[in-house]
């Protein structure tokens, strides 16, 4: 997990925000909306330093319709788009849950 560690300097977040911001491009290249992008949801691949992630629990996941207005309450509290509470909502949503991730790296909290 990405928050085991607590604390990131600048480049270790920036180097974890953008292998998130990968994730979230290829699942939307995909055709993939995750819907419940969270800390917990990234596991480092090993414990050492420079370790790749990769994305876990596509359970509430969806393949993504264009032509549809997705209105599930989904997601973790603390990472969901208003659009989500708004019950209308689409892609976008994992854009909001990724920056939530990157503010809590560079934040500590």
């Amino acid at each position: 997990r990405i928050t085991a560690k607590g604390s990131y300097s600048e480049r270790e977040a920036a180097d974890i925000c953008r292998q998130i911001v990968t994730v979230v491009h290829v699942c939307h290249f995909m055709g993939v909306m995750h819907r419940d992008l969270k800390p917990e949801n990234f596991l480092m691949v090993s414990r050492e330093e420079n370790s790749p992630l990769k994305a876990t629990d596509f359970g509430l996941s969806v393949f993504i319709d264009e032509a549809e207005v997705y209105r599930d309450v989904v997601g973790s509290a603390n990472y969901v788009a208003p659009e989500v509470l708004q019950r209308n909502n689409g892609k976008e949503i994992d854009v909001w849950s990724a920056g939530v991730i990157f503010y809590v790296l560079l934040s500590g909290t």
